[in-house]
């Protein structure tokens, strides 16, 4: 049996008819076509899959689509300004060399959007406690901290 719901997912209200089993994160890759979320591990260990649902960071591949029904999801796509523009979180990665091989990054960009947005200038404890979700299979964390306190000096500058 499939159910239909309706997600605002990065600003824009999206239908889809899914199966009550479909996770959040094939629901966004192989029903709206957003392959930004990219699922590592299946079991909400690596981060990969986080996504932001109603601005809260979780783990789409731990996450029934129906159960999100009329929510609003954020994907790394949606982190982007309307006209393109990288945020301050996908600028300071790129300038510090945050991102590695890549594929970790979209679960990074958002846990570290949600961590910024709640706590706006994290200590070095703050920024590994906030990123202890997220695992990068390159190894490379400390650039991966330097990029949140330089997003975090970007927003500051920003506001």
């Amino acid at each position: 049996m499939e159910h239909e719901i309706t997600l605002v997912v990065n600003g824009t209200a999206r239908r889809a008819r899914v199966p009550a089993r479909r996770l959040l994160s094939d629901c966004l890759r192989h029903d709206l076509g957003l392959t930004g979320t990219h699922v590592g591990c299946e079991h909400g260990v690596c981060g990969c899959c986080t996504v932001l649902l109603d601005g809260r960071p979780v783990r789409s591949c731990l996450t029934f689509a129906v159960t999100v029904d009329g929510a609003e999801i954020t994907t790394v796509e949606g982190l982007a300004g309307p006209g393109g523009e990288l945020s301050a979180v996908q600028r300071a990665f790129a300038e510090c060399h945050g991102l590695q091989c890549g594929f970790c990054t979209p679960g990074f960009l958002c846990t570290v959007t949600a961590l910024l947005r709640e706590n706006p200038a994290p200590t070095d404890d703050e920024v590994v406690e906030g990123i202890s979700g997220n695992l990068c299979r390159c190894t490379g964390y400390q650039n991966i901290v330097k990029a949140v306190h330089r997003a975090a000096e970007l927003l500051a500058e920003e506001s």
